[in-house]
């Protein structure tokens, strides 16, 4: 059936005359199909808005999407409910005009997050690496009190005057709004790592520059020779069973999945095959390099598919990048001389790119809150107990204001009081480390959160965040299957609401009354 937006009232009604209907019964006018969507948009919107007013932590992913010579923001949220369950939606896919600039960008994002009512509820938004969006949060980061507090010390320093005309002009041209931290995309960067950094090494390296080539060279001759061809690509179904993957730019781990694929048909049938197909034929040496580069590889691609799942949460961050460094360096004594420096340059990598997250204090808090992780996963003892001591101390924030109260004193009488001086007796640090130490001694289930309050709000505060902009890119899957070539006529806003209604079905009125 053509979409509503595509048909004008006559077509529309010639196409519902020809639909079969039992007596008596009329089908809608279009008018009605319109109403129809607005009233149930509109009921959606307002279930989601509630929902998102009783999260106290949500996190937002955000991207943009060119598709039919159109541009739009899409954004989706994440959060974490009192019953430790993980939820989703979409806040907007919506059109964006002119330059990418990183301007655009905040203001769009600040725009999407004020309609929703979640300042000050946003612990990151995720996105990919692209400079507009890296340069939109870094400029247009709140600021932070720090400066305040220095100048309140300094009672001494002379007073100083600003023109308002000079600051007016200024603040006219800069971005006026503020945004929450900023998480760049793991997947992305463990992608670049996997793409870039092995390239460039693959490429520099005197020991591996010619069979790199020349093995990548001829395994690309048998994806395009088995992509073009349709007596090629059943040549290729006959002696491997599987049609080879042709590695695309845009989809993460494909070049390790088409190579993977290759290396499944022994030598002694690829050769034939490729004879038959007038290719070049792989020797021994470049069959060794293939298979050496998905081993060292294999590690990272797994880390990347983890990251980039649909439940995945912060918490799965550390652990997934300190797991492949010491797979990759463990294969060393595997490796023959091709790709024996492979393992170093990939650890590396990790450690470069990922330096500010492998220290920080929002991952550290993400892991150890979570009952299947807690403090595992850490090797170092010294790296133990300053994560310990993390916790206890952001135990001690989270506690509500009556846990946080000192020992009341003995009464004394007023006289007394102005006299003698009392030590007040925090209480609050015996709390918080009994708290964090019947914890890291209670079980792995996720429902052990329940028993520590303050940690479970700790737990749903710094994993709310997704660890890959995966989500948003899910969206515009999604996106591709409304905004199909045949609905060009439709307009912007129709598209974005009914790409919202569709992810957004578990809010509709329906769905809620069914659970």
């Amino acid at each position: 059936m053509l979409p509503i937006s595509t048909v004008d009232s006559e077509s529309f009604r010639r196409i519902v005359e020809k639909i079969p209907t039992k007596s008596g019964v009329k089908l809608p006018q279009r008018k009605s199909f319109v109403g129809y969507l607005e009233r149930e948009y509109d009921k959606m919107n307002s279930n989601l808005k509630a929902t998102l007013e009783e999260a106290e932590f949500v996190s937002t992913t955000a991207d943009i999407w060119t598709v039919n010579n159109k541009s739009f923001m899409g954004v989706t949220v994440h959060w974490i409910n009192s019953t430790l369950q993980r939820n989703k939606a979409t806040l907007a896919c919506k059109r964006i005009r002119g330059s990418h600039t990183y301007d655009v960008i905040g203001a769009e994002i600040e725009e999407i997050h004020s309609s929703y009512g979640l300042q000050g509820k946003v612990i990151a938004t995720v996105t990919d690496n692209a400079s507009n969006f890296a340069k939109a949060f870094r400029v247009c980061q709140p600021c932070h009190l720090e400066s305040e507090s220095e100048n309140e010390e300094g009672d001494d320093e002379e007073p100083t005057f600003t023109d308002v005309i000079e600051a007016l002009s200024a603040a006219s041209g800069d971005a006026q709004f503020s945004l929450p931290p900023h998480y760049r995309c793991a997947s992305h960067t463990i992608n670049l790592i996997s793409t870039s950094n092995v390239d460039k090494h693959l490429n520099s390296c005197a020991d591996t520059k010619a069979v790199y080539r020349s093995s990548i060279a001829k395994c690309s001759a048998l994806w395009t020779k088995a992509s073009r061809s349709t007596l090629a690509s059943e040549q290729v179904e006959e002696v491997s069973r599987r049609k080879l993957m042709v590695p695309t730019s845009t989809r993460w781990n494909s070049l390790y999945e088409a190579i993977s694929r290759i290396i499944t048909i022994p030598l002694n049938e690829l050769n034939p095959l490729c004879v038959k197909l007038g290719i070049k034929c792989l020797n021994e040496r470049e069959y060794q390099f293939l298979k050496e580069y998905c081993t060292v590889m294999k590690p990272l691609t797994v880390a990347l598919d983890i990251l980039q799942g649909d439940e995945c949460t912060y918490r799965a961050l550390l652990p997934t990048l300190t797991s492949p460094m010491s797979k990759t360096l463990a294969l060393k004594d595997d490796l023959s001389r091709m790709t024996a420096s492979l393992p170093d340059v990939i650890v590396k990598a990790i450690k470069t790119r990922f330096d500010a997250v492998l220290d920080s204090q929002e991952g550290l808090l993400a892991v150890a809150t979570c009952p299947k992780f807690k403090l595992r996963w850490l090797r170092d003892e010294r790296r133990r107990e300053y994560v310990k001591e993390l916790l206890i101390t952001e135990c001690r924030k989270a506690a509500p204001a009556t846990e946080n109260t000192n020992v009341s004193q003995m009464p004394a009488s007023p006289a007394e009081m102005d006299f003698f001086e009392f030590q007040n007796q925090p209480t609050e640090s015996f709390s918080a480390e009994k708290e964090v130490t019947d914890f890291l001694r209670s079980g792995y289930e996720i429902e052990i959160l329940n028993q520590f309050p303050n940690l479970k709000k700790m737990y749903m505060k710094y994993n709310s965040p997704t660890p890959s902009s995966a989500p948003v890119e899910r969206l515009f899957s999604l996106g591709g299957l409304v905004l199909s070539p045949k609905r060009n006529r439709m307009s912007d806003r129709r598209f974005e609401k009914l790409l919202l209604m569709r992810y957004n079905h578990c809010f509709s009125p329906k769905e809620n009354n069914k659970t």
